[in-house]
């Protein structure tokens, strides 16, 4: 049925976790990798700078919820469609409602041509029928003098190409006037400014014809020359709703629409819950709702009375037919847009759709919604639906497995008690299994290298300290073998032995010798740490999987243990590394670190003074395996100059424990400075970290250094006065900025 490259269908979307979601929408070919990681890094929104481009006296950037609505097929394409909306259970109840549709083939749906009126309004007339006469005789005249001021528009195929009169006389003044219209095809622009340049322009050849004064020259809102529609036959067994009959649901509907229709009071909020859909995806394409909003109700009260823009009604088969008819104005190019990221994003989600397809895009929303709103309405009520989608939102959140997931809502929802707490206990008293708990069964931390990347690989000390990001896992029944699933994975992936996936050959060999390989179970890791930052994403899920598996089968398995098996999962990960990861994972205290033979030399750094610092993340993924090997390489082509280094690293390190335990942030600083040129030397860096450095320094940090295995990934400054600027300036740049600090100890 559908003519796209993807599915708008993702099952479970409103499941995923955030990062779960992302993966979801990359790997079906909805979103491209480079948005992806900016969707999870945070780069997509708009910074500062760009916000004082668009509008005056800016002083922030307020936020707003993004989401995606899922299983959108209209006119045999399958869409997900981006809303950016505060009201909680719109996303929930367009997909739903969205779902239902595609069921009966989905929206059928006609875009609104992109055509704008402008206005001249002609006052001081003598002779009003004469000037009118005249007006209509040069009307060619007046559209190529409006074409000629927007060539460029002409050039793309739009432009002016009719005008229109119309007369009015003023209620307070009583005076006769005349008002032009010029009929304008906007193209894939919004087009207000170019309508008012036109206006404009021609206002002093309308005076001459008419021999009256143009007073206003401005665009008109009410758009009702840009008509689009989308109609929906749905069968009513698509209909049935707990304790409703489709054929109930279907004449339930029916007739709440009829009351929109004849009852302004009523019309008003079913308008308003369609622009509840509408508005969301104007914001989320960076278009003008509030235009939007005046052309809706402006064409709604069009024949003297406010109606409902919807029509429902049965088929001569039984099914239910509805219909929507809605004043769009819509644009895909212009400041808005290319100022805007995630604007930019969500045009790339739908296709990068021309303005007539987009329009097509938003009536089907606009009917999508109303029927959700309507369903509701006629069958469980809105607050019984908004309560239940806040709490699957929350046993969601709580981690509850797939096979208790709708008995907990259910409870949960009979309690009044719609919290995270409340999901757990409910879940606990339900499952046979009293081991099985909805908190995570493995945790672990992830970290940053203070001070002593890549040498520590070779023999000498490093300075590492935990961050608060946390990757959790849970362990979970299955019904046959081994499955792990990991964050950046649609579905659960069987583990075993023969498979090319190293992943799932490190995790087969590990169930093998902790003697788990013949029972049956899923592992399930949710992880807050960015992958390929240098920030122990690996290590710390390598520990959180030990972890869980260690609580889930009360292995008995010792920290030290864990912290053994940690590093042969991170050698096959990364080839040779130092262990440093998995140590901070396991222990997750700040620590002195030095590599040895049988197992490595730790100890717990003694902080006496807070060490704030920021992270700074480029967009770009770094592989501590290829930049281990790349140092390696390094060092045995010439084993003396590069061992210098190393020592040089090293005795960084002796100073910067010294400036530790002093509390000496300055000296810190000026270390942290030197090791960043060292490992600098050591080719490590790139355009992005060194940008992200400056950055830093220049907004007053004491010093900033790249942190993990470089070549792309993350950046630390120390920032002990100035945190808060520092961070601004990152994001300003257009990167992602986290905040850490290091408590007393």
């Amino acid at each position: 049925m559908s003519n796209s490259n993807y599915n708008s269908r993702i099952k479970n979307f409103y499941r995923m976790t955030i990062p779960e979601r992302i993966n979801a929408l990359e790997q079906n070919g909805l979103i491209s990798e480079k948005d992806a990681t900016s969707l999870r890094l945070g780069t997509h929104t708009l910074k500062l700078k760009g916000a004082d481009k668009i509008i005056e006296n800016v002083v922030g950037v307020f936020g707003l919820p993004l989401g995606y609505a899922v299983n959108f097929l209209i006119n045999d394409k399958d869409y997900v469609v981006p809303l950016v909306v505060e009201e909680a259970s719109i996303v929930a109840g367009l997909s739903a409602a969205a779902r239902i549709i595609s069921l009966s083939d989905g929206f059928s749906a006609t875009g609104a041509p992109p055509i704008l009126i402008g206005q001249v309004q002609v006052i001081h007339l003598n002779d009003i029928e004469r000037s009118r006469t005249k007006l209509i005789a040069h009307k060619q005249k007046i559209v190529d003098l409006a074409n000629s001021l927007e060539p460029n528009l002409l050039a793309r195929g739009g432009g002016a190409f009719d005008i229109e009169i119309l007369s009015h006389r003023g209620p307070e003044t009583q005076e006769e006037m005349l008002v032009v219209h010029l009929l304008v095809d906007t193209r894939d622009a919004m087009g207000a400014n170019l309508i008012n340049r036109m206006c404009e322009g021609i206002a002093s050849l309308i005076e001459d014809l008419s021999g009256g004064k143009a007073l206003l020259k401005i665009l008109s809102n009410l758009t009702d020359r840009a008509i689009a529609t989308a109609k929906v036959t749905i069968q009513i067994e698509h209909l049935t709703s707990e304790g409703y009959k489709g054929e109930d649901v279907r004449d339930r509907i029916i007739l709440a629409n009829d009351l929109a229709s004849v009852d302004p009071y009523r019309a008003a909020t079913h308008n308003k819950g369609i622009m509840n859909g509408v508005d969301a995806v104007a914001i989320a394409t960076g278009n003008d709702w509030r235009a939007i909003e005046a052309a809706v109700h402006a064409w709604a009260a069009r024949d003297g009375q406010y109606r409902a823009i919807t029509s429902w009604r049965k088929s001569e088969k039984g099914e239910l037919i509805g219909e929507i008819k809605i004043p769009l104005n819509i644009g895909t190019v212009g400041s808005g847009i290319s100022n805007n990221r995630s604007v930019q994003i969500n045009q790339r989600l739908l296709g990068s759709p021309d303005s007539i397809e987009l329009t097509e895009i938003i009536a089907s929303v606009g009917l999508a919604q109303n029927f959700a709103a309507l369903r509701a309405l006629a069958t469980a009520g809105i607050q019984a639906n908004h309560m239940t989608l806040h709490a699957r939102s929350v046993v969601a959140g709580a981690g509850i497995p797939a096979n208790l997931f709708d008995k907990v809502v259910t409870k949960l929802i009979a309690s009044g008690e719609i919290k995270d707490w409340k999901a757990i206990e409910i879940f606990s008293s339900l499952s046979k299994d009293k081991k099985v708990i909805a908190l995570p069964h493995g945790r672990a931390t992830g970290k940053v290298i203070l001070l002593g990347e890549h040498s520590v690989v070779f023999g000498q000390e490093a300075i590492a300290f935990p961050i608060d990001l946390i990757a959790n896992t849970w362990i979970h029944e299955h019904k046959e073998g081994i499955n792990i699933q990991l964050p950046s994975w649609k579905e659960p992936l069987e583990v075993n032995e023969n498979t090319s996936n190293p992943i799932l050959k490190t995790t087969h060999s590990l169930i093998e010798s902790l003697g788990l390989g013949t029972k049956s179970f899923l592992i399930k890791v949710d992880s807050e740490i960015p992958e390929g930052m240098g920030l122990g994403s690996s290590a710390a899920t390598a520990v959180s999987v030990l972890r869980a598996l260690n609580t889930y089968f009360e292995l008995g398995l010792s920290d030290k243990e864990i912290n053994q098996h940690a590093l042969l999962i991170e050698k096959t990960a990364h080839g040779t590394p130092s262990g440093i990861d998995n140590t901070m994972a396991t222990y997750g205290f700040p620590m002195k670190y030095k590599r040895r033979d049988l197992e490595p030399d730790f100890q717990k750094l003694s902080i006496k003074t807070e060490i704030p610092l920021v992270i700074g993340l480029t967009e770009h993924k770094s592989k501590t395996i290829d930049a281990v090997r790349k140092v390696r390489l390094l060092y045995e082509s010439n084993p003396k100059l590069y061992e210098d280094i190393f020592n040089q690293i090293g005795k960084l390190v002796t100073a910067g424990i010294c400036a530790i335990k002093e509390g000496n942030l300055s000296e810190l600083g000026q270390l942290m400075n030197i090791n960043h040129g060292y490992l600098n030397s050591l080719q490590l860096s790139t355009p992005d970290i060194e940008n992200l450095v400056n950055i830093a320094r220049e907004n007053g940090a004491l010093g900033a250094k790249m942190t993990g295995g470089g070549g792309g990934g993350s950046v630390i400054a120390l920032c002990p006065q100035n945190e808060q600027q520092v961070v601004e300036s990152i994001t300003q740049e257009g990167y992602h900025a986290l905040l850490i600090g290091t408590p007393q100890t």
